[in-house]
């Protein structure tokens, strides 16, 4: 189990442990989540204006997207072991199927409690906000992450299904 881990804000200090952790999904072959870490970061400088390009109501510039900010989680040996999107408020799509928080782990350091960390920390963040409640979603299937929302006071609302048929399994909690 990690003994501690922080969210931060992404920031040019912490370059080589963001590589280390883009790389590490990159060799796993699997789907990047959040969202975000999708975006190559050879130019470290614009991935990371990339990341606040949309931090606020004022840069949003199309109606179908909402501010959305990015945190890293950096465990106690400085490594980046996760990354979480936050979304502000919910459009329709996000209702259904993205929800307030997204998250992902990085492939190597899974199975040690990093998922709680992550979610728990931005609840707690999202409730300094104001947040009373917020949305947070799974593919149906992914036992690791639903037991991680029902951990936090997840409680299942109902399933949405994709255009691909890929199951939502969608999650309240009140903060």
């Amino acid at each position: 189990m990690p003994k501690s881990a922080i969210l931060i804000k992404p920031t040019i200090e912490y370059r080589d442990a963001y590589i280390s952790f883009y790389e590490d999904w990159i060799k796993s072959g699997e789907d990047m989540v959040p969202w975000v870490i999708e975006r190559e970061p050879e130019d470290f400088n614009a991935m990371i204006d990339f990341l606040y390009a949309e931090d606020t109501e004022s840069k949003i510039s199309s109606s179908d997207r909402v501010p959305h900010s990015t945190y890293w989680l950096l465990s106690e040996d400085n490594l980046i072991v996760g990354a979480v999107n936050i979304r502000h408020r919910l459009n329709e799509k996000l209702l259904n199927q993205g929800g307030h928080i997204g998250y992902g782990v990085r492939p190597s350091e899974r199975r040690k409690g990093y998922a709680n960390i992550i979610l728990s920390n931005t609840l707690e963040l999202l409730k300094d906000w104001g947040h009373q409640k917020v949305l947070v979603v799974c593919d149906k299937g992914n036992i690791g992450s639903e037991k991680t929302i029902l951990k936090n006071g997840g409680v299942m609302e109902s399933e949405f299904v994709e255009e691909n048929g890929n199951i939502i399994k969608r999650f309240w909690i009140d903060l």
